[in-house]
């Protein structure tokens, strides 16, 4: 019990020191004020600077002339000042006190500090935000003029507000532009679909020319079919009247032996003249067919030229469709020229030289039919010379007969008459043998003819698939071709426009500037309260040490007085900065036992300080106040301070202070808290065994001690 009272009385035998007379009261009273009025005056100066940056004189230029936009849709265009809108929003409410006015005044107003600080806007400035959409990119620029020779951090604040306006018309025109944007979408939607609704005509009608030409493909074979049955008969057909010849001749011969076998001759000929009508009849047939065949060459050489003006037709609907869709994509700004020229010229490429084939084909075809027709023409009119010529003879075979019967009257007449058959039958041959070879040429053509439009009905075929194909991409190409309402397209342009949205989520908050600097300004205050105790206090009292009192006593004797003291200064600076600049502690109780902590640690750090010496260490007392000042971290975050100095936040107490305040002062980490206090606590301890040891070096009296070379 008597080492406890020992501390205690020495404390209040210093008391008694320090309360003699009415000057060393107000000493002690102004001591315990000071730490209120540092921290206090400071915090009440910085409590919310932000909130006045509106009496911050800065200067607004707006040079910006404008720009017009053309809406890629409609068409319609629409006068845009974007500079005027920006200008309007800083008036209104855009941080400093902004002044508009002209560039030249602008720029002596922040030379001579009548503007902290200027904001010019450009002549081009709405013209350089809407660059993009011409595809003629072009950044637009606000040019921010400040002076560090007005106020540092007013440029710094200049730079965070210009730079929120930036963010500000970025966003704004990003969302018009990605609506735009969208806006092109939805037609280039619309005009696909009216593509698509194209290609499916133009693959009605492809898959009609495919039906035609396989219907051309069938009647040209029927009429192969039908040539190479008359080139057949006109085949036996020669080959029956080839004996005719020497029939002629020996009838000739017999004619000279007439008179002979008159009679024989009347019997053998009794059936002549219905045998020549027989052959009259066969040889009209034959004409008649020939006739027939002729006609449906006609027919088909019709048929066939009309295929290519149906095929040119059908490519013409292509190639418009192509140019159209290719020049919608042009027009929505889809495409470039120089890329839908490209296309163009693609298909060009690889389309149009295999139509060309095509229809050299079908050409082909065309002309052979026509050439068939032609002969089958020429094949028809021999065939009815030959029949008109078998009419002849049948019509001249009764005479014949009537001649034979008055033969005697009429053997010459009747020579004559088979000399003159004997002529004319080799003509008769020969007109037969060019009817069969002109038959057997029209059953060639034919068959070219049923060739040609195999390959017609076959390119007809392809030209119907590469047009479903056409149809099914452009279907596909249309699915895949975003088509939004006005809502969707309206929230998707907002967030393109202003892709990231920071939500803060601060999991603590000081509220105001002042209170984000309270944690250092007052573990820094009560240092200094602590400093200027040991002007009027004394560190260790010399009766202790020449009574023979234990060091640790003696140490304790010394702390006690300016520990209360100091718990004294942090109770009104706490109680002041509650409730006269209304920073509350979200833990108050803790706030003010960590206060006192630090307090009394300060104390037993600059007493250990002071004993050990002297005035030196009083000197180094406030050495250490202007180390911990940039090394504690109370404004930057410590992790920026110099290498060198960065290992000094680890060793030195105001870093613990000024953690463990923040988590107090802000609802943070109880457990971050007593941490600090416990490093702090451990500080304490260390303090006062290194003053008592010095306690018992000090009690053998020494020169330096009677004299020493410093005094404060």
């Amino acid at each position: 019990m008597s080492a406890l009272l020992t501390p205690l009385r020495l404390a209040a035998s210093e008391a008694r020191r320090l309360m003699a007379g009415t000057m060393p009261k107000l000493a002690v009273l102004a001591m315990a004020l000071i730490p209120t009025l540092y921290a206090g005056l400071y915090l009440f100066a910085n409590h919310d600077p932000y909130g006045h940056l509106d009496e911050v004189p800065a200067a607004l230029v707006v040079l910006d002339e404008g720009t017009t936009t053309t809406d890629s849709v409609t068409g319609a265009e629409t006068e845009r000042t974007f500079g005027e809108d920006v200008a309007a929003d800083l008036l209104d409410d855009g941080g400093f006190g902004w002044v508009e006015t002209s560039q030249r005044d602008a720029e002596a107003g922040v030379r001579s500090g009548r503007f902290d600080a200027a904001l010019v806007i450009g002549r081009t400035f709405s013209a350089d935000l809407v660059s993009s959409g011409e595809f003629e990119p072009r950044q637009a620029s606000l040019t921010l003029i400040t002076n560090d020779a007005n106020n540092y951090l007013a440029g710094t604040i200049a730079d965070t507000i210009v730079g929120r306006v930036r963010d500000a018309v970025a966003q704004e025109v990003g969302t018009e532009a990605a609506d735009e944007f969208l806006r092109g979408f939805a037609s280039i939607h619309t005009n696909l679909a009216d593509a698509v609704d194209g290609a499916d005509r133009l693959l009605d009608g492809a898959q009609e020319l495919a039906d035609g030409a396989r219907e051309a493909d069938d009647g040209a074979h029927t009429l192969a079919d039908g040539a190479g049955r008359v080139a057949d008969g006109a085949a036996t057909l020669d080959a029956q009247v080839a004996p005719l010849g020497d029939a002629v001749t020996r009838l000739d011969d017999g004619a000279q032996q007439l008179d002979d076998g008159l009679g024989t001759l009347e019997d053998a000929t009794a059936s002549l003249p219905a045998r020549t009508r027989e052959l009259a009849d066969g040889a009209q047939q034959v004409a008649d067919g020939d006739a027939e065949v002729a006609a449906t060459g006609r027919q088909a050489a019709d048929a066939a030229q009309q295929v290519l003006p149906a095929l040119d037709g059908a490519r013409d609907d292509v190639d418009a469709a192509l140019v159209d869709g290719l020049d919608a994509l042009v027009a929505d700004g889809t495409l470039t020229r120089d890329q839908a020229d490209a296309v163009a010229a693609d298909v060009a490429d690889r389309v149009t030289p295999a139509l060309d084939e095509r229809r050299a084909e079908v050409a082909d075809a065309v002309g052979q039919v026509s050439d068939a027709s032609d002969r089958l023409d020429t094949l028809a009119d021999g065939a009815q010379r030959v029949a008109d010529g078998a009419a002849t003879l049948a019509a001249a075979t009764p005479d014949l007969a009537d001649g034979i019967a008055s033969a005697a009257d009429g053997a010459g007449r009747l020579a004559d008459g088979t000399a003159q058959l004997a002529g004319s039958t080799p003509a008769l041959l020969d007109g037969v043998a060019r009817l069969a070879d002109g038959t057997a040429q029209v059953a060639d053509g034919a068959g070219d003819l049923a060739d040609g439009t195999t390959r017609l009905a076959d390119g007809a075929g392809d030209v119907a698939d590469g047009t479903g194909e056409l149809r099914d991409g452009l279907a596909e190409g249309l699915g895949q071709v975003p088509d939004v309402d006005d809502d969707t397209r309206t929230a998707t342009a907002d967030t393109l426009g202003n892709p990231v949205e920071v939500r803060d989520q601060a999991l603590t908050s000081a509220g105001t500037y002042g209170a984000g600097l309270a944690p250092f300004f007052l573990s820094l205050a009560t240092w200094i309260g602590a400093y200027v105790l040991f002007l009027l206090v004394r560190p260790l009292s010399s009766r202790a040490l020449a009574a023979g009192r234990s060091p640790m006593a003696a140490a304790l004797g010394g702390w006690v007085v300016p520990a209360v003291v100091g718990a004294v200064q942090v109770t009104v600076m706490l109680g002041v900065t509650t409730f006269a600049l209304d920073i509350a502690p979200a833990y108050g109780l803790a706030t003010w036992l960590f206060l006192a902590l630090v307090s009394v640690t300060f104390v037993a750090v600059l007493q250990a300080l002071n004993v050990w010496l002297g005035a030196a260490g009083q000197f180094l007392g406030l050495v250490l106040m202007l180390v911990q000042l940039v090394t504690a971290g109370g404004t930057f975050p410590w992790q920026t301070i110099p290498e060198p100095l960065r290992a000094l936040h680890h060793l030195l107490p105001m870093s613990y202070a000024v953690e463990g305040l923040r988590q107090l002062l802000y609802g943070g980490s109880l457990a971050t808290a007593l941490g600090a206090a416990g490093v702090l606590a451990g500080v304490l301890v260390v303090a006062l065994s290194a003053t008592a040891v010095a306690a018992r070096r000090q009690r053998v009296w020494s020169v330096t001690r009677l004299q020493p070379e410093l005094v404060l």
